[in-house]
């Protein structure tokens, strides 16, 4: 996983929390990288999952909460990092439909040893679309966090009815609802 995702994740930590609260999960953590991270190095997805585990130990707030509370603020900070991939698009069906085959595309070029979860969107209709989450990670809510991060972004409200397909986290359906 990029570091990138682990510096902003700290980020929110900080803001949200505490510095101190990042020290205590960063201790807790036994992290092989020793938890210093950089936003272009490479990291095992295991730091952050014993990050996220290690923050909802400190918090007493749900892992999978958090997880989703860090999509959407990832989701702003990747907005205004990278505006190009959002230049002309006027709705959040228009952005999640373009994730996989440009936003993800740009990503492995970027990065080429990425590996992105896959996203295949089917629109029902102008108010209705099915997201199909699937990763190796097991990262659902943090692409449902993305998703309502998304719906925010354009000023939108997204009613979301989550569809597990596997127990792990590495595969969900999205059903959207914008009104």
């Amino acid at each position: 996983m990029k570091g990138m995702i682990f510096t902003e994740f700290l980020e929110m930590v900080e803001t949200q929390f505490s510095p101190e609260v990042v020290e205590e999960i960063l201790e807790l953590s036994e992290l092989p990288s020793g938890g210093s991270y950089t936003s272009m190095g490479t990291y095992a997805h295991a730091e952050i999952l014993s990050l996220v585990s290690n923050l909802s130990r400190v918090t007493k707030v749900d892992p999978e909460v958090l997880q989703t509370a860090f999509g959407e603020y990832l989701f702003k900070r990747l907005a205004d990092s990278h505006p190009q991939f959002i230049k002309d698009i006027r709705s959040s069906f228009d952005l999640l439909e373009r994730v996989e085959d440009y936003i993800h595309v740009e990503v492995r070029k970027l990065y080429p040893e990425s590996s992105p979860p896959e996203i295949r969107c089917t629109s029902i209709d102008e108010y209705q679309m099915r997201l199909h989450y699937k990763s190796h990670r097991p990262f659902a809510a943090l692409a449902l966090g993305l998703i309502q991060g998304v719906g925010r972004y354009f000023d939108e409200r997204l009613s979301i009815r989550v569809e597990p397909l596997s127990d792990a986290g590495t595969e969900t359906m999205f059903h959207l609802t914008r009104s």
